[in-house]
This record gives C-alpha cells, sequence and structure tokens, in this order.
C-alpha cells in the first residue's frame, strides 16, 4: 500500500510538471497516437544499438532515456483526452510486479523524484521490445473506440514498465530529464530565475548592462566593421565562401547571444572583459575553447538558417535544432539556460541579422536588463 501511494504522489508531480508543455488541441487524439507510436519506434532503435554496442555506443544511454521520456509525455497526453489519470494507469499496471520505490524529496528541483520503479528482474529485450510495439499498435483502435481506452491503456502501461526493466534504464532519470526537456523547451521561462553568470564580478569584467555595436560595410570587398563606444573592435570580415551570404555579419549572433543568454565568450574577448579575478572560469568559461564552441555553434545554425530564408517568419525552431545546441555547450555555464531563451535568443538574433544584411550595417542595440536585442538604421554620418 505504501509503495502505491508513493508512486502515485511521484506521476501526480509528473503530470503536473509537464502539463503546461501539451500544446496540441485537447480534442485531437490522432496526432497523440502518431507521435506515440514513433517515440516507441525510437525506442527499438535505440535500446537495440545500445545493447548490441555497449560501451561502444555508450553515449546512446542517455538517447534511450529520452525516447522513454517522450513515450511518457505521449502516454499521460492520452491518459489525459481520455479523461485518464496516469498515475492511476500506470499504479494498476504495476500491480504484483517486483519493483522498488526508493524516494528523496530533494533529488530533483521541481519535484520529489529520486529512483522509482527499479527492475529487480530483467526480462529478454527483444521480447519486451515487440511487446511494447504491439502494445501500441493495439492502441489506434482508441480513433475509434473510447470505451477500450482504459484497458488498451493498461496494456501499454505494462508493456512499457517490462521494457525499461529490459534495457536496465532507470524510470528516475527518465522522469527527470523529460520534465528537464519538456519545461525547458515550451514553458516561457522565469526572468527571475535566470542565471547572469558574471553579476559577482567587478564590471570591467561584466558583460555590460546596455551596449550598441554599431556595423558598418566598407571596401570593395564587402568587409564588415565593428565599433564599440567609438572604438573598433575585432577584425574585418568577410564572408569568407565564394557565395556571399552576409556571413560577414554573424558577430550579431555573438551579441544576441550576450544580451538574452548573458553568456558570449566571443563577445567577452572582442571587449576585453574576460573574468580574470577567478582563474578557473578565465580558463574553463572564457577562453579558447569556449570561444571555439561558440564559433562553431554559430556556424552550425547559420548552416542550417541559411536553407530556411534565415528563419524569417518563423515563430519557433525546431526541436532537433534546439537539442543539437544543448549537445554543443554541454560542460559550459550556458548549459543552464533552457531551450525556450535559446529559441529567443537565436530567433530574435536573426531577426537584427537580416534587417543589418539587407541595409548593409547598422546598430545593433542590446539589453541584458530585459534581455533584448534591436536594430537601428546607421546615423546618416556613418553611411
Amino acid at each position: 500500500m505504501m509503495e502505491s501511494q508513493h508512486r502515485s504522489i511521484i506521476l501526480n508531480d509528473y503530470m503536473c510538471q509537464v502539463l503546461p508543455t501539451d500544446r496540441m488541441p485537447a480534442a485531437e487524439i490522432q496526432p497523440i497516437l502518431l507521435g506515440l507510436f514513433g517515440e516507441v519506434g525510437s525506442i527499438m532503435a535505440t535500446a537495440k544499438k545500445l545493447h548490441r554496442e555497449k560501451e561502444a555506443y555508450s553515449g546512446y544511454l542517455y538517447a534511450v532515456e529520452e525516447e522513454f521520456g517522450d513515450a511518457l509525455w505521449y502516454f499521460a497526453a492520452l491518459c489525459r483526452r481520455n479523461s485518464l489519470r496516469m498515475d492511476e494507469i500506470l499504479s494498476e499496471a504495476a500491480t504484483g510486479e517486483k519493483y522498488t520505490i526508493l524516494i528523496a524529496a530533494n533529488d530533483l528541483v521541481e519535484g520529489a523524484i529520486s529512483r522509482i520503479a527499479t527492475p529487480l528482474a530483467t526480462p529478454d529485450l527483444d521480447a519486451a521490445l515487440l511487446a511494447l510495439g504491439e502494445a501500441t499498435s493495439n492502441l489506434f483502435i482508441l480513433r475509434f473506440s473510447a470505451n477500450e481506452a482504459h484497458t488498451r491503456l493498461i496494456q501499454f502501461a505494462k508493456a512499457y514498465l517490462e521494457a525499461l526493466k529490459a534495457a536496465r534504464i532507470s524510470f528516475a532519470e527518465v522522469v527527470r530529464k523529460n520534465i528537464s526537456k519538456t519545461r525547458g523547451r515550451f514553458v516561457a521561462p522565469d526572468v527571475g530565475t535566470l542565471p547572469s553568470f558574471d553579476a559577482s564580478f567587478p564590471p570591467e569584467q561584466r558583460l555590460p548592462q546596455q551596449f550598441e555595436i554599431t556595423v558598418n560595410q566598407r571596401g570593395q570587398n564587402a568587409r564588415s566593421y565593428l565599433r564599440w563606444n567609438g572604438v573598433f573592435i575585432g577584425d574585418p570580415l568577410t564572408d569568407n565562401i565564394l557565395d556571399p551570404d552576409g556571413y560577414r555579419f554573424h558577430d550579431v549572433f555573438h551579441f544576441a547571444h550576450a544580451a538574452i543568454l548573458h553568456w558570449s565568450p566571443t563577445f567577452r574577448a572582442l571587449i576585453r572583459h574576460k573574468r580574470k579575478n577567478d582563474p578557473l572560469v578565465d580558463e574553463a568559461q572564457d577562453s579558447g575553447r569556449a570561444i571555439v564552441v561558440e564559433e562553431g555553434l554559430t556556424a552550425w545554425i547559420f548552416a542550417r538558417a541559411k536553407q530556411l530564408d534565415f528563419f524569417a517568419g518563423q515563430k519557433s525552431l525546431s526541436f532537433d535544432l534546439l537539442k543539437t545546441v544543448q549537445q554543443f555547450v554541454a560542460g559550459y555555464e550556458v548549459e543552464a539556460c533552457p531551450l525556450s531563451l535559446w529559441e529567443i535568443a537565436i530567433l530574435k538574433g536573426y531577426e537584427v541579422f537580416r534587417q543589418v544584411k539587407q541595409n548593409s550595417g547598422g546598430v545593433v542595440v542590446c539589453d541584458r536588463s530585459v534581455r533584448t536585442i534591436s536594430y537601428l538604421p546607421l546615423p546618416v554620418s556613418s553611411i
């Protein structure tokens, strides 16, 4: 009885955390079914690779946990659309199974989840994955017959738990990572809780709170020049490519990172505001490797954006792009920024970039206090 109560409390917390991330129409079940089917297919592919290649595929442990988490999200959404509680369905599915429930209240920032449903036995992986696939296929009947929802969802839940055991995946990690991923992607960030990274450093080692950068294009080779407080910074840039594409103005993205994410080792280096008071921070966050990471990430996003008219007219970015961004910056302070903030920084940065590119220059206005970046035309005297 105690284990059932704990399981219900923990899963109830999960349901509350992910509810605001469900943006799909409440009356539509087909997109949820298709999403769940796709995630289960991904579970099969990644779980098999993890156990076939073992150490050589160690990086996919995270991927398997992520796929199980995505499937759990769709399962919760499916229960919601059938007026059923996911925690009750899972608890009923787990009845009689050999699970241990271990709870530690402070292991998760946004909930009281530690380890749940730790397997005591491991069934055959192939059989478990095939059963999960079959149980998922059986859910398609819910398009026409909601009366079978309770039975079919319990069957799916049992298959899901068995697949977790077979893959030796911690349900706690699945839940924790899915909350972090979905809320970070779909819930608007609380500005008051976002990291600043340099508030404890003297002013000359902080990114400026407000700043304006004048971007000019000069010469036959269309070089881009930057001025901050009337002083030229950085080197003149060209596109460095046979087909001109405006990359000479790519520093705009570093300004966007600085203004919205409060992070840009490249911009810090340009204005010589490295955090020298803390040698560890200076070495790990502000030096060469961090700069290369930001430059590499900027170039990669630019290649994607170039294929999409530099995100003109887009109000959101693909989850895959944002997840790659997250992988790029893993291990650096900026990984504390949620994906939703990265999305804002990228889209706002490209909004200003398009204007700079169209006008062959301009003034980039940034305000870290409200995390904004905007564009002003060049003064007549600067043209």
